[in-house]
């Protein structure tokens, strides 16, 4: 053990005096390696901070929610033409799902509609993001409350006027006053403030919960009609944990179809949406952008394999006296071969380690330059990086080691002489 102590000493020191000694050429050698190093470690960093990302934004549903609506969320082989000529689902199927599909934990029927301005006193906020919905959709996203409440069922399905508000927007408005009880006006028409949610931040879609305000469905529906090309309606459907969910969404299809009255034969004009099928979907495109990065980065590990190749078979040539009267001292072979291997290795590291140095500086100053997205260096892809360095380095230094290792000590010292 300390034999090999002392090689890996040796072969350091010699690692560092080649970078010394040839720094230009010991840089454009290493110069691959960094780039190999860096171009996947940033790939495969930038792609887990996108899943975390996108986790994050859909962290508060469960994995099982679907939406139905008439677009699909993936492809399909469905033509456009035709998809175009589908009808928005509407309230009374949200009825009949509520009431007549089992294992249906919550349910919300929900309208995209544009962004309004909201009043109070003097005080004003544009653009804001209105989500009309019904009372189950507390359920489906679990959402938290900073203060007040939710609105209930009794006036999700009268419309009352009653608004909850999201934290940008309360404070905007009422700064550090209570808002819980005040009336702000929207779309022309006073709302009461009943609620409002917790600080949530901006996801990587640049939405928020904090710069909206939720209302009951029944009361946009009833001011906007409910064909009005405005709003967008969905239907959010969280079903119950432990069900076979493939036979839960035949289920649900089989009963829409019905509803709607389509015949045996007909294709469904309305989509079921998995939100797995999404997350599936986000796993496979960043599953192939890793293989890309991948890909491209192997070709400049390759020419930094060649690089270190050359360094070594350089050191063997400039050292073949000193291998002579290492051997003529009684130096193995191995020993020898573990020398340059060491050496090898060592300076493949030291190209990985710069390659990882600039991945974590370009970390840093994308989360500093971005408020809603933060670039996550994690300990498994430093140690990747640093094992793909080894790896580079034992096998661009095996042929020059095997070289060195099997000289005649002879035969070294006269050609080093």
């Amino acid at each position: 053990m300390l034999m090999y102590l002392r090689l890996f000493k040796e072969s350091f020191s010699f690692a560092i005096s080649a970078l010394k000694n040839n720094v230009l050429r010991t840089f454009l050698s290493l110069l691959g390696v960094t780039i190999g190093i860096f171009s996947i470690i940033a790939v495969l960093a930038a792609v887990d901070s996108l899943k975390n990302e996108i986790k994050g934004t859909v962290s508060s549903l469960d994995n099982s929610t679907i939406y139905i609506m008439r677009f699909s969320f993936g492809p399909t082989t469905i033509p456009q033409w035709k998809r175009e000529q589908f009808p928005d689902v509407t309230y009374e199927e949200y009825q009949f799902i509520e009431s007549k599909i089992p294992d249906v934990e919550a349910v919300s029927y929900t309208l995209n509609v544009n962004p309004e301005t909201i009043k109070y006193d003097g005080a004003s906020v544009e653009n804001v993001e209105i989500a009309a919905v019904t009372s189950g959709y507390y359920n489906i996203e679990s959402l938290e409350l900073e203060k007040g409440r939710f609105f209930n069922e009794a006036e999700s399905n009268s419309g009352s006027p009653v608004v909850v508000l999201g934290d940008e927007i309360a404070s905007s408005l009422f700064g550090n006053f209570d808002p819980i009880g005040k009336e702000v006006r929207l779309y022309g028409r006073k709302f009461t403030v009943i609620g409002v949610l917790k600080k949530q931040g901006s996801d990587l879609f640049g939405g928020s919960k904090d710069t909206a305000a939720i209302l009951p469905v029944n009361f946009v529906r009833r001011l906007l009609g409910d064909n009005n090309k405005r709003a967008f309606p969905a239907i959010v459907v969280k079903p119950k944990s432990g069900i076979d969910l493939s036979e839960f969404n035949a289920v649900i299809s089989q009963g829409l179809r019905n509803f709607r009255g389509l015949k045996a034969g007909e294709i469904n004009n309305f989509f079921v949406n998995e939100l797995q099928g999404f997350t599936d979907l986000i796993d496979n495109i960043t599953g192939q952008l890793n293989l890309m990065g991948w890909i491209i980065s192997g070709f400049s590990l390759l020419v930094g394999g060649f690089g270190i190749a050359n360094i070594m078979f350089v050191s063997v040539k400039e050292r073949t006296n000193l291998i002579g009267i290492q051997k003529s001292l009684g130096a193995k072979n191995r020993f020898i071969l573990f020398q340059f291997l060491f050496e090898a290795v060592i300076l493949a590291v030291i190209g990985g380690l710069v390659g990882l140095f600039l991945v974590w500086v370009v970390s840093i100053v994308l989360t500093n330059f971005s408020d809603s997205f933060e670039f996550v260096l994690s300990f498994s892809n430093m140690l990747l990086g640093f094992i793909l360095s080894t790896i580079i380095g034992l096998v661009s230094g095996v042929i020059p080691a095997l070289s060195a290792s099997k000289l005649d000590p002879v035969e070294a010292i006269r050609t080093g002489m």
